[in-house]
């Protein structure tokens, strides 16, 4: 007999049916007649009652039947007697297929916190939070592929080795074979990166956009979707060193059109997890609340599925960077010294705190800024007339602040040429970059989505490594 997921079962009515079915268990209880097994494989936040009557089976059948024991069972399918289920399976034949000790099993029915299943990335997979969490992040990776391929996007893989610093700021991780005890050396006593594997310094990528480029001017529209490492020792509750980044790039489209595109996709996916994950959904949200009964002060403002309703129900703000300024500046907040970084004047680099006022208490609504000054963006971005300001868009959304960034590119040669000598990037390391500038040149848009953000705000979870099957952070590469 073929085996049956447990979510096809919870999902049908055909009762008084044989099924073989495989899992683990989460809990095992009972009495003298009779043990309850609840079984989980993994396919639904739900587990399936197993009734185990030791009349017809013995008791010996519940031998290494313990927490974490993986089982294989065939059944009958009968109507649940208790609450909290429609269907049970009555046993007719068990086995054990791998004992867990439970001595040494770390996870037993009761609550862990995140911070211990963070040490045991390998089992955490078996909770109910993290089985949630990964149903959820498999969604949404479906949701995003759906969305651009009907909308006749082609998925580009760009490369994860790369020479180029696509952000500018240096925080790359190297990528070589010399010996790092001994490397060879320049006549002038530096790293001769000649003799090393590419044969120049080379990094892992921090970004797929600049290849992505070359290939939207000539295939139209096209996205990245992959994996892509940043080396900011920053340990905090929103960064990672390996993370996945999507990245639309289209040619001519200009701002507007960029903005039109990074509002419905974000739309797209919200609702489509609020279709496909509504149980897990429901799981996280009871879980959050949970959470936030223990703690002091806690904005308890938007309920998980609320929050998700929020984004797709309401249109997004569009205003300028200048605009925001001068609205932050006049808030109460800043009035009255409470933002911790305090806006002065035009020029700011917005913070979380800035972007979350705006979306949270002002608005009340996504965001999306544009036009930012030209020091604080990066040197692709297309300026404005006014000689100030980039063609620079950044989506805001509650309890995450910045979930996009993305802008029109510079399209012109010779505003692009001046833009990287007074950036200090070598012209002849971008000579392929340059060329698309060189022959046909069109305005182009496009945009990154750290895909983990996306997940962070979908799941309602606090820690970005707690969305991420095995997270990459200063010091932490264990599994």
């Amino acid at each position: 007999m073929s085996r049956t997921r447990i979510i096809d079962i919870l999902k049908s009515d055909d009762l008084n049916k044989q099924v073989h079915i495989n899992g683990w268990v989460r809990n095992r209880r009972g009495s003298k007649n009779v043990a309850f097994i609840a079984l989980n494989d993994g396919s639904s936040i739900h587990n399936l009652q197993i009734v185990v009557d030791f009349a017809k089976l013995g008791e010996d059948v519940m031998n290494g039947v313990s927490v974490g024991a993986a089982l294989s069972i065939d059944g009958t399918l009968a109507p649940s007697q208790g609450s909290g289920q429609k269907v049970e399976l009555i046993a007719e034949k068990i086995e054990v297929l791998g004992v867990a000790d439970p001595e040494k099993y770390p996870l037993q029915p009761k609550r862990h916190s995140l911070e211990f299943l963070r040490e045991i990335a390998h089992l955490r997979f078996r909770t109910n939070t993290f089985g949630a969490v990964n149903r959820v992040r498999h969604a949404m990776i479906f949701a995003i592929h759906k969305f651009f391929n009907d909308r006749g996007f082609y998925n580009i893989h760009t490369p994860i080795i790369t020479a180029s610093d696509a952000e500018g700021a240096g925080e790359m991780f190297r990528v070589t074979t010399l010996d790092d005890r001994n490397p060879p050396l320049t006549e002038e006593g530096e790293v001769n990166y000649k003799e090393d594997f590419f044969g120049r310094p080379s990094n892992l990528t921090v970004s797929g956009q600049l290849e992505a480029e070359l290939a939207a001017l000539a295939l139209g529209q096209v996205y990245t979707f992959g994996p892509t490492f940043r080396a900011e020792n920053s340990n905090t509750t929103r960064h990672l060193s390996e993370f996945w980044m999507i990245e639309p790039e289209v040619a001519f489209n200009d701002l507007n059109d960029n903005m039109d595109l990074a509002e419905d996709m974000l739309k797209y996916v919200v609702q489509y997890a609020l279709d496909n994950c509504q149980d897990d959904l429901q799981f996280l949200s009871k879980r959050l609340q949970e959470e936030e009964k223990g703690k002091k002060e806690v904005d308890r403002s938007q309920e998980l599925i609320e929050k998700l309703n929020f984004v797709v129900d309401n249109d997004f703000v569009r205003l300028t960077y200048t605009e925001a300024i001068d609205i932050l500046r006049n808030s109460k907040p800043n009035k009255k010294k409470r933002f911790e970084y305090l806006i002065e004047g035009w020029g700011a680099d917005l913070q979380s705190e800035h972007e979350r006022y705006l979306v949270e208490k002002h608005f009340k609504k996504p965001v999306i800024l544009t036009d930012y000054p030209k020091e604080i963006k990066a040197f692709y971005m297309r300026m404005n007339e006014d000689g100030k300001t980039v063609r620079a868009m950044d989506i805001l959304f509650p309890g995450i602040g910045e979930i996009i960034g993305g802008s029109q590119r510079e399209e012109r040669l010779d505003v692009l040429l001046e833009k990287i000598h007074e950036m200090g990037i070598p012209e002849e390391e971008m000579w392929w970059f340059l060329d698309t500038r060189r022959f046909g040149t069109v305005p182009h848009s496009g945009f990154g989505l750290g895909f983990e953000r996306l997940i962070l705000f979908v799941t309602g979870m606090g820690n970005i490594r707690d969305v991420i099957p095995f997270p990459r952070a200063p010091k932490q590469a264990e599994f």
